[in-house]
Parts: structure tokens; C-alpha cells; sequence
């Protein structure tokens, strides 16, 4: 009979279920024991290597672009080039972008568990693809000032591309450039300013981020090609909107940084107020259902809000070895608070 590979935790919590379901006679001592006796010692964790070679290499690629315009001999060598149009950086990166694609999709079909270097490649065609898109900008007219369509153009490719070859780190990209050109689109409307619809970007991503959740939960499990992207759109949309909510109780819904420094920031408490309670909510309904994508981003933000309305109104009023004392106790108070959840569970 195969054994099942287990690291030393898994091991540890096996064994611990095991002795309590013995201990509730609902599993004899003799099966106990033969269960455990099933369980292996997993060798050298490959799949950790896996994934940090990938990560390393394509990080090694990054640097080796930057060496590449550091460096004095290949620099004036680039320089040579500078007179190069655009439209052939442009063509040469759709090629390329095009080129990892294919090996990407080549790959994840011969290798489908292959995950890390399918999505190693998927990550070079996304980056490639967006530095195609922006000498694209610059082919047809750089002092434009509508090139939020082609923001619009990276959306469409990248989601298309997302379903074709089921990639989530692709659908990653569709929805962080659908955040950009929503910003870059908005900005364009309000010619430039930093309100559009009397909202600053803070409080605009808030309700963008709301829709894509709202549209993660509610609608996109309705279509069949988007729907194995619902877990990820509904991340994504709730790190968008807890994050603008987050600078929204900071900011306020102002956009002139000498307004906003000459408010009080009990002035604004409502909107800390504000992602105070949805983070406390959002964290207790996680509890409740087992949901933990939401419990673990309404717990961490729920502590980030209340330390951050306590450094507004203490930092400035209170000797730093007592703040850092009642940050430090506070701190403590979590962790207890935590370990003994963490005990009863």
C-alpha cells in the first residue's frame, strides 16, 4: 500500500485528530495505530524549490534588464538604437508577448501541473505584452490625451487570454489594469483634476472596488468561462476596496493637500468610523461562515484602522514611550485574545 507523504506539521496535526477521534471511540486503537503507520516522512520539499527557482529567475530577468541600461558599454550601445521607431519596439514586444504565450499554452497542455513554469511564462507574456501596448501609445500619438483606450485594449487581451488558457495570474492582470484605466479613464473626464463626480480617488476606488466585489459574488459565477475566477476576483475586489477605504479614513474625501492639512482629522473620524465597522463586519462574517479570504482582510483591517486613528490622535499628544507602551499591550491583549480562539478551535 502507498503511503501518504506528510511534512512534520501535517504529520503532527494528523496524529492529533487521530488521537482524539481514539479518544472518543470512534476509531479503535488498532486502526489508529495502522493509520498512522501510513504516514511518511516527506523528503526535500520540491515544490517549495519549484517555485522560488521560478521566482528567482524571473526576478534575475529584471535585473538583467535594468544591468542592461546600467551598463556603460551596452548603454551606448542602446544609445546607438535611440533613433529605432517606436512601431518596431511595439511589434518586437507583441512578438515576444506572443512567443510566451504559445510556450505557455504549449506547456500547460503537455504539463498541466506544471504550475509554476506555466505561470512563469504566462507573467513574461503579461509583461510583455503591457511594454507592446505602451510603445503602441507612443506610435500613434504620445501628446494624446484619451490613451486610456489602450488600457482598455490591455483589458480585453488579457482577459481573453485569461479564459483561453485558464490562467488566474492573467486574470490578476485584466482586473489590476481594469483598476488603471478606471483611474487613468475618470481622471481623463475630469480633465485631469483629482475629483470626478465630486469624489477623490480614494472614495472612487471604494465604490469600484464594491462593484467588482459585488459582480465577484453575484454575477460572475452565472457565466461559465469567468467562473473559475470568482475566488479571485472577489480578493481582488475586496483589497481594492479595504485599501481605498483604508486612505479614504486618512484623506478624507479631499483632494487639495492644503485643504485636507488644514482639517482636524476628527473632522473625517466618519469615514475611519466607517472601514472601522465594514472591516469588523466583514471579519466577523468570515468567522461566521468559514469564509476566510474575508475573515483574514477584515481582521487585518480592522486592526490597521484602529491603529491608524490611534496614531492620529495620540501620536501628537502623548510621550512616545507611553505610545509605544499601549501599542505594545494592545498588541498583547490581540495575541491572548487570538491564542485562545485559536485553543478552543
Amino acid at each position: 500500500m502507498k503511503k501518504l507523504d506528510v511534512n512534520k506539521t501535517e504529520r503532527e496535526i494528523i496524529e492529533q485528530a487521530l488521537g482524539h477521534w481514539e479518544s472518543e471511540q470512534l476509531l479503535t486503537k488498532e486502526k489508529s495505530d495502522e493509520l498512522k503507520e501510513n504516514l511518511d516522512d516527506k523528503g526535500f520539499e520540491w515544490g517549495m524549490l519549484a517555485r522560488y527557482a521560478f521566482w528567482i529567475a524571473l526576478a534575475s530577468l529584471i535585473f538583467s534588464v535594468v544591468s542592461l541600461f546600467s551598463d556603460s558599454y551596452l548603454s551606448d550601445l542602446v544609445e546607438k538604437f535611440y533613433e529605432t521607431p517606436n512601431v518596431v519596439f511595439c511589434l518586437g514586444f507583441a512578438c515576444l508577448a506572443i512567443l510566451f504565450y504559445l510556450l505557455g499554452f504549449r506547456n500547460k497542455a503537455k504539463n498541466p501541473d506544471k504550475n509554476f513554469s506555466n505561470e512563469t511564462l504566462m507573467l513574461a507574456g503579461a509583461f510583455s505584452t503591457a511594454a507592446s501596448i505602451g510603445f503602441l501609445g507612443q506610435v500613434l500619438d504620445r501628446n494624446e490625451n484619451h490613451f486610456t483606450l489602450l488600457f482598455l485594449l490591455s483589458i480585453i487581451i488579457y482577459a481573453v487570454l485569461s479564459i483561453k488558457l485558464s490562467s488566474k495570474l492573467l486574470w490578476v492582470f485584466t482586473l489590476v489594469a481594469l483598476g488603471i484605466w478606471f483611474a487613468t479613464e475618470t481622471a481623463y473626464h475630469s480633465n485631469w483634476g483629482f475629483k470626478f463626480w465630486g469624489m477623490n480617488y480614494p472614495l472612487r476606488f471604494t465604490i469600484f472596488g464594491l462593484l467588482l466585489t459585488g459582480f465577484a459574488i453575484f454575477i460572475q459565477p452565472r457565466i461559465k468561462s469567468l467562473s473559475i475566477f470568482q475566488s479571485t476576483s472577489y480578493v481582488v475586489g475586496l483589497l481594492y476596496t479595504m485599501i481605498a477605504l483604508w486612505m479614504l479614513s486618512i484623506f478624507g474625501n479631499y483632494s487639495d493637500f492644503d485643504k485636507w492639512s488644514s482639517v482636524r482629522q476628527y473632522e473625517i473620524f466618519y469615514w475611519g468610523l466607517l472601514g472601522i465597522g465594514i472591516s469588523l463586519g466583514l471579519a466577523i462574517y468570515g468567522m461566521k461562515t468559514k469564509d476566510h479570504v474575508s475573515r483574514d482582510i477584515g481582521f487585518v483591517f480592522f486592526i490597521l484602522n484602529l491603529y491608524t486613528r490611534f496614531v492620529e490622535y495620540l501620536w501628537d499628544n502623548m510621550n512616545r514611550t507611553i505610545f509605544f507602551l499601549l501599542i505594545a499591550i494592545s498588541f498583547w491583549f490581540v495575541g491572548r485574545w487570538a491564542e485562545s480562539i485559536w485553543k478552543k478551535k
